[in-house]
């Protein structure tokens, strides 16, 4: 089960992930972010830290999503790994 709410503000939006991103859920968040994503690339942020279990699937979307554009903000060891990974990011990086 995953859990999709989005929020909006005045140029951004964020869309807040609470479950596990894997199976057809990952195809769900998929169908949400292209209803949701502003099309005039404003800010857009996609949180993970309420995620529990990532599967490779979600792990891609989730690097597509940030190659278009999506910050991608998390807790917790696990998930913060596969940010990094699809970010390039982390704590011996400049970035």
């Amino acid at each position: 089960m995953l859990k999709i709410t989005a929020q909006w503000d005045q140029d951004s939006i964020q869309l807040i992930l609470e479950g596990r991103l894997a199976g057809p859920w990952v195809t769900e968040l998929e169908r949400v972010w292209k209803n949701v994503r502003p099309s005039d690339k404003g800010a857009y942020t996609v949180d993970l830290s309420g995620v529990t279990f990532i599967e490779e699937m979600g792990t891609e979307l989730l690097r597509r999503m940030w190659q278009e554009g999506a910050a991608l903000t998390t807790i917790g060891c696990c998930n913060r790994t596969i940010v990094e990974g699809i970010t390039g990011s982390g704590p011996d990086t400049d970035s």
